[in-house]
């Protein structure tokens, strides 16, 4: 299940000794491949999941994501779940990739796509998306894209996407 996969993800940031290590907590970025990010998306779950496809290289990438880490905050703990998928190099997935997030104070799960070829995982995700980036997806309960924006989000427009389909779950 989905549970366990994102448990084991988290388990080795909580070894961390002392009282510091509760708000310096390392940011783990497991890889992901297209399978697992099928099963991802695809999978039935209660809540609505929010996805963002960024790189470190990407300006607008980096300039949006302290504005994802509010929408983190705000949704996460009781409507959504989000999760950051980096298109960066698979060697930066101890390094770099953490170090920028960390840096972002980010904490919602974080993915690094481990594949030899992108091109699947992007049309699994949306065939009308040609992989440019920061790349943003709110997928209903079933699994359906209900929300995309390509390039830098627009705060208001995604709460208003996020805040229809949290509504809709009482229908």
């Amino acid at each position: 299940s989905l549970f366990v996969l994102f448990a084991s993800f988290t388990a080795p940031a909580q070894k961390r000794k002392g009282r510091a290590a509760k708000s310096q907590k390392p940011v783990v970025v497991s890889p992901i491949d297209t399978e697992a990010l099928k099963a991802l998306i695809t999978e039935q779950r209660e809540r609505p999941l929010l996805v963002n496809f960024w790189a470190r290289w990407c300006d607008p990438c980096r300039d949006e994501f302290p504005d994802l880490v509010k929408i983190d905050a705000e949704y996460r703990p009781h409507a959504m779940d989000f999760v950051t998928i980096s298109l960066d190099d698979f060697s930066d997935i101890k390094t770099s990739v953490p170090k920028f997030l960390g840096s972002m104070k980010a904490s919602m799960p974080a993915y690094l796509l481990k594949v030899p070829d992108p091109e699947p995982a992007i049309d699994l995700v949306d065939k009308g998306w040609a992989g440019s980036l920061p790349a943003t997806f709110l997928f209903n309960a079933k699994g359906e894209v209900v929300y995309k924006h390509f390039g830098r989000v627009d705060l208001n427009e995604l709460r208003a996407a996020i805040d229809k389909l949290v509504k809709k779950t009482d229908e």
